[in-house]
């Protein structure tokens, strides 16, 4: 079964699918959610009120568009592009992250999405 979120940020809203991954099931039930984006290059990410642990398949390498739960933030996190401390043009994470879903569609969206703004995420 496939599992849609929709994220909001100013007037962008976007879909994304939830992978199948303890993360993600907890991030479905703490629905919805909501905080302040902070920009960090081409990632948003805000802090969320779960505490989750790092999964098996935690890691710092992402792909343009991917969403993932920082452990250490705790954050919700939405890669777009290159991070400080990317390697080329692909988006890094400052440490390992869950990776549990992606954007439907272009996640360069965000680009206009500035410190600060609201950023929304319910059931789709």
């Amino acid at each position: 079964m496939s599992r849609t979120i929709k994220i909001t940020c100013a007037s962008i809203q976007l879909t994304a699918e939830l992978d199948d991954t303890p993360t993600a099931q907890a991030i479905w039930n703490a629905l919805p959610l909501q905080g302040h984006a902070n920009r960090w290059g081409e990632e948003i990410y805000f802090t969320i009120p779960l505490q989750l642990p790092a999964e098996p398949g935690a890691r710092q390498e992402m792909a343009v568009g991917e969403l993932a739960y920082w452990p250490q933030g705790p954050a919700f996190c939405i890669f777009f592009g290159p991070t400080p401390v990317s390697l080329d043009d692909t988006p890094r994470a400052f440490s390992p992250v869950n990776p549990f879903g992606r954007i439907v569609g272009d996640a360069s969206a965000l680009q206009p999405v500035t410190d600060g703004d609201l950023v929304v995420v319910e059931r789709g």
